[in-house]
């Protein structure tokens, strides 16, 4: 997967972020191994928001994070507003994409699927219906990650790099991993680079 460049959409999702993350809510999990630099870590089922755009990356970032600000800014039935959550997610789609509800999605060719987390307690039937068809709302089950957390900016070569050290991780410890590379962001573009959480996350059976 290549790097999601900083875009103005991302600025304005996370306009109302504090400079870390800490603050903002994001979904449940455990941490229940630790490998260095590396966690692996088991996420509760959480609900998002999702759509799926061509490439390339950067300008699928861009085309994403605006769809889904908009949804999230009121664009939906009910004209709702949803407090921030973090990360805002990348990563290179299926083939095929499950279906949905309440809001149903045809199975979609090979993009960029962008997600944004929707906040805790918010159950499937309870989200808000967007208005735009390119959205689709949909839980994601529980699954065990790898993950690695690193700082710096949103560039190729820190993302490159990143994956490389988690991937060899996970090769020293015998471990397998499926699906495409999830690229998840914390912060607003204007946070400094050396505040910024950034995680690359891999899925274990």
């Amino acid at each position: 997967m290549r790097r999601v460049s900083s875009t103005l959409s991302l600025a304005l999702v996370l306009l109302a972020a504090p400079m870390t993350s800490q603050a903002i809510e994001e979904p449940a999990y455990q941490i229940i191994r630790t490998m260095g630099d590396v966690e692996l870590r088991q996420y509760s089922p959480y609900v998002v928001a999702e759509v799926t755009v061509p490439g390339p990356a950067g300008e699928a970032g861009n085309k994403g994070f605006r769809i889904l600000a908009g949804y999230i800014f009121g664009k939906n039935k009910g004209d709702r507003r949803l407090p921030m959550t973090a990360p805002v997610t990348q990563r290179a789609a299926p083939e095929k994409l499950p279906m949905t509800a309440p809001v149903t999605q045809s199975p979609a060719p090979r993009g960029f699927l962008v997600q944004f987390v929707l906040p805790k307690g918010m159950a499937l039937a309870d989200a808000p219906v967007p208005i735009d068809p390119r959205i689709a709302i949909r839980q994601i089950p529980a699954s065990r990650m790898a993950v690695i957390r690193y700082s710096g900016f949103w560039s190729e070569g820190n993302y490159e790099q990143h994956l490389a050290l988690l991937k060899d991780a996970l090769k020293a410890a015998d471990l397998k991993w499926s699906g495409e590379p999830v690229y998840s962001r914390y912060n607003a573009p204007f946070t400094p680079w050396f505040l910024r959480r950034n995680e690359i996350w891999l899925q274990l059976p």
